[in-house]
């Protein structure tokens, strides 16, 4: 069997301020990213991604850690990097994006994907290669594991995107997560 990979990407700005993605899908904001393509390396996977969403070529910096949820479903290994902007315009995919921003540590927005704040927050620590995290709760009852049952979920709830989506992650508990190997640079 095998495993569903995915990437994120925090790229930053010269203010050191991380683009930030808000999702068509549920209204709710992330870090580029998505699902690594047969054949595709993990780099790569992140340059296309960021490249698609955003319209940006990035050049990545780091590997900042590796994320798992083995008893979540769907994607449940991931791979954030850290990059800057190395070319493109800023241009959102309207399948996929409905608007985009700069945010720091500070300033992040309240409607975020689960998961992503305790990502952008290491992202922007600078932790660098150095961090694996897992969560080995699974998925909670109710949440179903394809995006096409997902999306009809959402759409037979008559609630506005965010709110739907809001109300699931919640059954999602914290956001922290085990922290497997934390690695110093030197």
């Amino acid at each position: 069997m095998s495993v569903p990979l995915a990437v994120n990407v925090a790229v930053f700005d010269e203010r050191g301020r991380v683009l930030l993605t808000r999702r068509e899908d549920f209204e709710v904001w992330c870090l580029p990213g998505g699902g690594v393509e047969a054949g595709e390396s993990l780099a790569e996977a992140a340059v296309r991604e960021t490249r698609e969403e955003t319209g940006l070529e990035v050049a990545l910096t780091r590997l900042v850690g590796l994320y798992s949820r083995p008893n979540f479903g769907g994607y449940h290994t991931l791979a954030l990097f850290a990059g800057k902007i190395a070319g493109g315009t800023l241009r959102p995919a309207p399948a996929e994006v409905i608007e985009t921003g700069w945010f720091g540590a500070g300033d992040l927005p309240a409607d975020m994907l689960w998961g992503q704040r305790e990502r952008i927050l290491d992202a922007l620590s600078g932790a660098g290669g150095s961090l694996v995290r897992s969560r080995a709760a699974g998925r909670p009852d109710g949440w179903p594991t394809a995006r096409a049952e997902q999306y009809a979920l959402r759409d037979r709830s008559g609630l506005p995107r965010n709110e739907f989506y809001r109300r699931h992650a919640a059954m999602l508990g914290a956001e922290a997560s085990r922290l497997e190997v934390e690695g110093k640079t030197v």
